[in-house]
C-alpha cells in the first residue's frame, strides 16, 4: 500500500493527502478543477506550517511531505498503479458509480476502492461494481489529518482479507480504526452525535439553554473527560448502579421526535450555514477562518497530548 489516490479536493480530500504524505506514502490528489488543486496545496502548505511551528514536523520533513504529493485533473493519471483509491467527492450517488464505473475498468483487480462516504451503504456504491468484494468504507472525520478516529465498515461482499489490509493501513498511518460489526446508517459516531444533537436541540427549542451555554457544559465535562476516556469507560469508573439509576431517571424525559427542530430549519432558510455565510449559532466575521485557526491549534496539542500517553504506555507495556 505505497500509492494512494485521493478523489476529491475539498476539507476531507485535501487532509487525507497530506495525512497519506506524511505517512511516507506516494500520493495523487484529483480534483475536477485546478482552482480546487491549487486551494488543496495551500491549504496542505499551511497545515503542514502550523505542525512545524509546534514542534511536531522539522522544515526538511514538511517538504518531504510536499515532494509526495501530485495534484491533477485527470483521473486516470490519478489512479494508475494505485494500491488504495480513496474516493472523497460530493455525496450524489450517481457521481460516486459513473467514477467507480472508470476505476474499475482502469486500475487491478487487487487495488482496493474505499470511500469516504458518511451517506450511502456499500450495497448502494457497489449495485454496478463488477469487484464489489474489494470496496469498503473509510469514513474520517473532519479534519482527517488531525481527528484520529476512522471507522472501517464492510458488508457481507466484502472480502476479509480487504478489511485486513485497511486496517493495517490506517493504523499504520496513524489513526485509531475501529471496524464496524455490521452496516447501519450513520456507522458510530455519527449515530452517537445526532442523538445528542437532538437533545441539545430540544434544551435550545425548550428555552432550558442557549447554544453557548451547551457548548460551555460540554466542552467543561463530556469534551474533557471523553478526549482519553471514552463514555462506557467512564460508566465503568463512574459505577454501573450508579449509571442504572441515572439513565433510568433521565431516559423516559429526553427528547424523542424524529423530526429536525423548526428553528434549525428556519437557520438554513434563512442562509444562517455557520462559518459559509458568517452566520449560524454564533456570527463570524472572516468565514470562520479564525475559529477554525483555533480548533487545529488546539486540535494539535491535544494530538501531541495524546500521542504522549500513547508512547509512555508503549514503554511502560514493553517493560
Amino acid at each position: 500500500m505505497e500509492n494512494i489516490t485521493i478523489l476529491g479536493a475539498g476539507i476531507m480530500g485535501h487532509g487525507a493527502a497530506q495525512l497519506f504524505a506524511q505517512a511516507g506514502k506516494n500520493v495523487r490528489i484529483r480534483a475536477r478543477r485546478e482552482t480546487s488543486l491549487e486551494e488543496a496545496r495551500e491549504l496542505i502548505t499551511n497545515s503542514l506550517k502550523i505542525m512545524v511551528d509546534k514542534a511536531m514536523l522539522t522544515e526538511i520533513e514538511m517538504e518531504q511531505v510536499l515532494s509526495r504529493i501530485t495534484y491533477t485533473t485527470d483521473l486516470h493519471e490519478a489512479i494508475q498503479d494505485a494500491d488504495f483509491i480513496l474516493e472523497s467527492i460530493p455525496e450524489v450517488l450517481e457521481q460516486k458509480l459513473d467514477t467507480y464505473d472508470i476505476i474499475e475498468g482502469a486500475v487491478s483487480e487487487k487495488t482496493i476502492i474505499s470511500s469516504n462516504t458518511s451517506t450511502f451503504q456499500l450495497k448502494e456504491l457497489t449495485q454496478r461494481a463488477k469487484h464489489p468484494e474489494r470496496f469498503i468504507i473509510t469514513h474520517f472525520f473532519n479534519p482527517p489529518q488531525l481527528v484520529p478516529i476512522v471507522e472501517i465498515v464492510k458488508f457481507e461482499k466484502t472480502d476479509e482479507s480487504i478489511v485486513n489490509i485497511t486496517y493495517d493501513l490506517m493504523k499504520e498511518i496513524g489513526k485509531s480504526p475501529v471496524v464496524l460489526k455490521k452496516e447501519i446508517t450513520g456507522f458510530i459516531v455519527n449515530r452517537v452525535q445526532v442523538a445528542m444533537l437532538r437533545e441539545a436541540f430540544h434544551l435550545i427549542e425548550t428555552g432550558v439553554a442557549t447554544a453557548e451555554d451547551i457548548d460551555i457544559a460540554m466542552k467543561g465535562s463530556m469534551g474533557f473527560k471523553w478526549a482519553f476516556c471514552g463514555p462506557m469507560e467512564s460508566q465503568d469508573l463512574a459505577g454501573l448502579q450508579t449509571t442504572q439509576a441515572m439513565v433510568g431517571n433521565i431516559m423516559q424525559d429526553l427528547s424523542n421526535t424524529r423530526e429536525v427542530p423548526s428553528f434549525l430549519s428556519e437557520m438554513v432558510e434563512n442562509d444562517q450555514l455557520g462559518i459559509r455565510t458568517n452566520q449560524g449559532f454564533y456570527k463570524y466575521d472572516d468565514n470562520g477562518e479564525k475559529a477554525i485557526h483555533t480548533r487545529d491549534d488546539h486540535f494539535l496539542d491535544l494530538l501531541k497530548l495524546q500521542n504522549s500517553k500513547v508512547s509512555k504506555d508503549t514503554v511502560s507495556s514493553s517493560k
